[in-house]
């Protein structure tokens, strides 16, 4: 724990205080207690800290999930885009790819992701917070409080509070995700299509056989070469309509569920398992509700990189039909992971950075 102010301003410190500090069994719990930030850290690096808490626990956070769930990514996409089923997927591309498929492109998600996922949860703190003054302005009740009170449950004002923060975070995060997503789409179906162009033998020019691994970089400009700056937005409709409706559903799920699992049972709202369960149940709703959406999306995406300056036919987003939901389990299954992964150290991180003493 850090010595308090006034006792640094003391010009000689008596040798009894001197050797009390010294001691390495003095005050343990108090040196082992603090986070990453304890090792000498000034008032203003703390203050920092604590004021960008959201922006670094999400960013420290994201980098984490995502290296660890990308694999799970990468055959959902593929199972998206050519109708397979996970184990031939998996066993198909190792064969021919390598383990290292697994991971190809996963660097331009791990910062976007990391760079979407801070902003966002930015945005949503700042829209959840602008919200709540002004329910509480129309209403007399403010939604952050109830959500927060010991034996609360959800009531629509908290549901709406948390659902159109959610709706605007995703909807102002689709422009800067959709370049970052589309890349990595490509990279992750590029093995797979240079080797069906491969089987075609082809002899003349074919726009698929260019949709190869040649890196993000490689594939941005390609996209600008064949389409302009528009080309960086090919999908972009289909995007913005999945992240505007799943980040409404995944922050109402995350938020309610955390409140049922913690606040109605007599417990704190972050307490482990309410983290844990709310952070797998959000993942898992909010990929179930929108999936149909993120299987256009990702056709629609395929048939735009494989088809250079010309234009592809939009796909129709179809409910319930058994097609629209194929690879569904491993998205649900990866976002579980990704989300308890992600808020159990979110959580973690803000404690952390919460009880450092400036």
């Amino acid at each position: 724990m850090p010595v308090p102010d006034d006792h640094r301003q003391q010009p000689k410190p008596t040798t009894t205080t001197t050797q009390h500090d010294a001691s390495p069994s003095s005050t343990p719990s108090s040196n082992r207690t603090g986070s990453i930030f304890h090792f000498q850290a000034s008032k203003d690096v703390k203050a920092f800290a604590k004021k960008y808490r959201t922006e670094i626990s999400a960013s420290s956070s994201s980098v984490l999930s995502t290296f660890l769930a990308f694999p799970l990514d990468f055959a959902k996409s593929r199972m998206q885009s050519y109708e397979t089923g996970f184990v031939h997927t998996i066993k198909d591309a190792y064969k021919a790819e390598g383990l290292r498929a697994f991971w190809r492109g996963v660097l331009p998600p791990m910062l976007s992701v990391t760079l979407v996922r801070t902003i966002s949860f930015s945005l949503y703190q700042k829209t959840k917070y602008a919200l709540d003054k002004t329910f509480t302005q129309m209403t007399g009740q403010s939604p952050l409080v109830t959500a927060n009170a010991p034996g609360s449950y959800p009531t629509f004002s908290t549901v709406a509070c948390f659902g159109l923060s959610g709706a605007v975070a995703g909807a102002v995060i689709t422009t800067i995700s959709c370049p970052f997503e589309l890349t990595k789409l490509n990279e992750q179906l590029a093995g797979k299509v240079a080797r069906e162009a491969a089987l075609r033998n082809a002899s003349t020019y074919n726009p698929a056989a260019d949709l190869k691994s040649g890196g993000s970089m490689a594939t941005a400009r390609r996209l600008v070469r064949d389409r302009g700056l528009q080309g960086l937005y090919a999908g972009y409709r289909l995007h913005l309509l999945r992240d505007t409706i799943g980040t409404s559903i995944y922050f109402i799920t995350y938020e309610s569920a955390k409140q049922l699992m913690g606040n109605a049972r007599g417990k704190s709202s972050t307490s482990p398992y309410a983290v844990v369960v709310a952070g797998g149940l959000c993942g898992i709703v909010s990929w179930a509700c929108i999936y149909p959406v993120d299987v256009a999306k990702t056709v629609y995406q395929k048939k735009l990189l494989a088809a250079g300056p010309h234009a592809a036919a939009r796909p129709d987003i179809e409910f319930f039909k058994s097609t629209s939901y194929r690879g569904l389990g491993v998205s649900v299954i990866r976002s579980c992971i990704i989300n308890m992964i992600f808020f159990s150290n979110f959580e973690l991180m803000k404690k952390r950075i919460n009880a450092l003493e400036v």
